[in-house]
């Protein structure tokens, strides 16, 4: 009796630890399961659009940072796009917790982000992405050229580059901004011969072309020509880099940054392959993995385009 009683105490000892593991294993399992159904959490991404500028259909910052927003938010992608108009916003509270920040907007001396420097640093510092688009890449020389060195990779300089309208041709570099983008061409004012970091610290060009000499056929002025450009075009015949993507130093905070000088036309968004090297790179600067074909988007319909469209004379 006692043996047999034995033998069974030693099964039942067995039973009760296959039963605890198992446990303990659904358990566990479970717990895994529940994390990797739980959504990512989203990334927020704020588009800061400038005042009406220029003619209609032109410098469309409103209707162009809305259309931006709609197709990344539409994308299928862990992100919440808002927009703010008329510039900087007062309250800088819509910045709390963005992964990413994008500027559509005149720039130069009226560049919203002129009188927000020390802000932008701070975002930057802190490993926020930053997108500029078109005139939003252009900055005065000095404290804001060389905020937007260490912030974006490089800027629009006067007297250095140039702002002509003309026929670009792009052949289609291997970056993750690049996924699902093809070759193509479009006419806009596409700024060039841009204010880089030295030795292009941190940048890959994106889109880029060697324009022509009718390029150059302006006076010299401080966007239409000088010696520099002529040089690096008509002599050296450089490809001039029109789209780039840039990762910050660590010492500079680290994070994600990109400069577009397309978009002076509002139709050009219309082009599926402009749209989504662009969509692409605001999916990038936010610190997400593109998708292989890139960010997934349809072409606006007449309807979306015409949506949202300053009111100007």
């Amino acid at each position: 009796m006692n043996r047999r009683f034995r033998v069974s105490s030693s099964l039942l000892v067995t039973f009760a630890c296959a039963v605890t593991a198992l446990i303990l294993f659904m358990m566990n399992g479970g717990e895994r399961a529940v994390a990797q159904d739980k959504p990512a959490a989203k990334k927020k991404i704020v588009f800061v659009a400038g005042k009406p500028s220029h003619k209609p259909g032109e410098h469309e910052h409103r209707a162009g940072c809305m259309l931006l927003a709609d197709q990344i938010n539409r994308s299928g992608l862990p992100v919440e796009a808002v927009v703010v108009t008329e510039g900087w916003p007062a309250d800088k509270s819509v910045f709390d917790g963005a992964s990413a920040v994008v500027i559509y907007a005149d720039g130069g001396g009226r560049h919203p982000a002129m009188q927000q420097l020390a802000d932008l640093r701070k975002m930057a510092e802190a490993g926020v992405g930053v997108g500029c688009i078109h005139y939003a890449v252009e900055v005065p020389k000095g404290e804001g050229g060389d905020a937007f060195l260490d912030v974006l990779g490089g800027y629009f300089e006067t007297d250095w580059s140039v702002n002509p309208h003309w026929d670009a041709k792009f052949k289609i570099p291997a970056h993750e901004v690049t996924k699902g983008v093809k070759d193509f061409g479009i006419r806009d004012e596409w700024y060039y011969h841009m204010r880089f970091r030295k030795n292009m610290e941190g940048i890959t060009p994106i889109l880029s072309d060697l324009p022509s000499a009718e390029t150059l056929s302006r006076p010299d002025g401080a966007h239409s020509g000088n010696p520099h450009v002529r040089a690096s075009v008509l002599e050296r015949k450089e490809p001039q880099h029109v789209m780039w993507a840039y990762e910050r130093p660590a010492a500079l905070g680290g994070g994600r940054a990109f400069g577009f000088t397309g978009g002076h036309f509002h139709k050009n968004w219309a082009q599926d392959d402009q749209r989504k090297v662009v969509l692409n790179s605001i999916a990038w600067i936010a610190g997400l993995p593109v998708p292989e074909g890139g960010v997934p988007n349809k072409t606006p319909t007449a309807e979306e385009m015409a949506a949202n469209l300053d009111k100007k004379g």
